[in-house]
C-alpha cells in the first residue's frame, strides 16, 4: 500500500516527478481545480493556499529581535530544543540540511544549519520569526503538517510558492502530551534527496521523543483560553481563572487571536466599526482591554497577544483543515459572537459557518446533516433540508419542511421584488 505522506514511491524518477508536478502546478494556477496526478494531501493544500496567497508570495516576518527572543524563550518547545538538536543537529551541520522549529501558528522559532545553506533559505524568508503556515507561505512541510496534524514530506514543485520549489522538506507536528493540543512542528529542509522514507521516520521519531520528554517533566503552563462560539460575550480563562469581558472587549480579543502577527489601531478600528471611526475611540477600548488582560498578555505597536491563546474558533478551523468534519461539528456550539455586528467579526463568523456547512454538505453524512438541522441556527436552512431530503427520500417530515421553506423563500423574494 502506498504511503500518502511520502513524496515519492519506489521506482519514481525524482527529476521526472519534479517536471510532472511542475506541469500540474501550472495547470492548477491556470484554473484546473485538482490535477489527477497529485497526491491528495498536496492537491488539497494547494486549494487552501490559493484561497490566501499568490504563487509568487514570500513568507512575511512576524517577529524579530527582542520580540522574537522573548516569545520563543517562553514557548513550550524551548524545553525540547536540546532533543531536536541531539537527534537532528547532525543533519543541520552537514551543509545540506536545515533544522527548523515552528510554533502552532507556523511562525519559525529556530532555523539552524550551515551558514551557506541558511543564506540560501533566507532568500525565501525561511528565517526565525517568519510565518510559514499555509495561509502565508502556501504548501510546505511544517505549515501543511500543522494544517493536517500529521507528519509528511513536501517535495520540490509540490510547494505552492515558487520561491520554495528548489527545496524538499519533511516535518512532524509536536503536541502537548497532557492535553493533546498542538504546540508546533519540527522540520528538516534540504535537497531532493530528502524525499525518502528515512527522513520522514526521523522527524516523526524526533517529535515522539520530544512529546515523551514533555510527558515526563509534568504539565505545561496552561495557555489562556477563549470561548466565543455560541455566546454573545467571550469567556476568557487565564491560568484557569475566568476573566469577565464585555461585548466590545470580546470582539477585540477574538480579532487579536486570529491575527497573532498583530493589528494596528486603524485596522482594529475598521474591523470594529467600519469607516469613519475616531482613532481615539479605538485606543480607549484597547487601553481598557489592556488593563483587564495585563501588559504581560497584550502588547502594542502593533497590538497583539504576547502569549499563544487557545480558542474554540481555532479548534473548529483546525479540525476542518484536517478533514475531521464530525469532530468539528461536535466542537461547534454555535455562531461566533452572534449578537456582534462588527464587520471583522461578521466576516469571521460567516467564513467559519460557510466552511462548516460546506464540509457537512460535502460529507453526505445523514447524522451530521440532521445534527445541523436540530441546532437552533439550522432549523430554517433550506439547502441543508434539501440535502437531508435527498438522503432520506421517504421521510415525509423532510419533504414537508422543504416545501414550506421553499414557499416562504418565494414569498420573501416576491415581497422584496421591485
Amino acid at each position: 500500500m502506498v504511503n500518502p505522506w511520502l513524496a515519492l514511491t519506489p521506482g519514481d524518477d525524482p527529476a521526472e516527478r519534479i517536471r510532472q508536478v511542475g506541469r500540474a502546478h501550472e495547470r492548477f494556477l491556470a484554473g484546473e481545480q485538482r490535477p489527477p496526478t497529485m497526491r491528495p494531501v498536496v492537491a488539497e493544500s494547494w486549494a487552501r493556499s490559493a484561497a490566501h496567497i499568490r504563487a509568487d508570495t514570500t513568507a512575511p516576518i512576524d517577529l524579530a529581535d527582542d520580540d522574537l527572543e522573548a516569545y520563543r524563550s517562553a514557548h513550550p518547545l524551548s524545553r525540547v530544543m536540546p532533543i531536536f538538536r541531539d537527534l537532528l543537529g547532525g543533519l543541520a551541520e552537514d551543509g545540506d540540511h536545515i533544522l527548523a522549529v515552528c510554533d502552532e501558528h507556523g511562525r519559525l522559532l529556530w532555523v539552524e544549519g550551515h551558514p551557506s545553506t541558511l543564506r540560501g533559505a533566507a532568500s525565501m524568508n525561511f528565517v526565525p520569526g517568519a510565518r510559514w503556515d499555509e495561509a502565508h507561505a502556501g504548501t510546505n512541510a511544517p505549515g501543511t503538517a500543522l494544517a493536517v496534524d500529521h507528519a509528511l514530506q513536501i517535495f520540490a514543485t509540490e510547494h505552492f510558492s515558487h520561491p520554495a520549489q528548489r527545496w524538499t522538506c519533511a516535518a512532524a507536528p509536536v503536541h502537548d502530551p497532557g492535553t493533546g493540543r498542538l504546540l508546533g512542528a519540527i522540520d528538516v529542509t534540504g535537497g531532493d534527496h530528502l524525499a525518502n522514507p528515512h527522513s520522514l521516520a526521523l522527524v516523526r521519531a524526533t517529535a515522539l521523543a520530544a512529546e515523551a520528554y514533555l510527558r515526563g517533566v509534568g504539565p505545561l503552563p496552561q495557555r489562556p483560553q477563549v470561548a466565543a462560539l455560541g455566546r454573545d460575550e467571550a469567556r476568557l480563562a487565564v491560568g484557569g481563572k475566568p476573566v469577565r469581558l464585555g461585548r466590545r472587549h470580546s470582539e477585540l480579543l477574538v480579532l487579536l487571536t486570529v491575527h497573532p502577527e498583530g493589528r494596528t489601531g486603524d485596522q482594529l478600528g475598521f474591523d470594529l466599526y467600519g469607516d469613519g471611526v475616531s482613532p481615539v475611540t479605538v485606543r480607549a477600548e484597547l487601553s481598557r482591554l489592556r488593563r483587564i488582560l495585563g501588559p504581560e498578555l497584550l502588547d502594542s505597536r502593533p497590538y497583539r497577544l504576547r502569549a499563544g491563546v487557545e480558542t474554540d474558533l481555532g479548534t473548529v478551523a483546525r479540525l476542518l483543515d484536517a478533514g475531521r468534519t464530525a469532530e468539528a461539528m461536535d466542537a461547534y456550539p454555535g455562531p461566533l459572537l452572534p449578537a456582534s455586528d462588527a464587520p471583522g467579526i461578521v466576516r469571521l463568523r460567516r467564513r467559519l459557518d460557510d466552511r462548516l456547512r460546506a464540509a457537512i454538505l460535502g460529507s453526505a453524512d445523514r447524522r451530521l446533516v440532521q445534527t445541523w438541522l436540530n441546532r437552533p441556527w439550522g432549523g430554517d436552512d433550506l439547502e441543508m433540508w434539501q440535502a437531508y431530503a435527498g438522503l432520506m427520500p421517504r421521510d415525509p417530515v423532510a419533504a414537508r419542511r422543504v416545501a414550506a421553506l421553499t414557499r416562504e423563500y418565494a414569498c420573501n423574494v416576491s415581497a422584496t421584488w421591485p
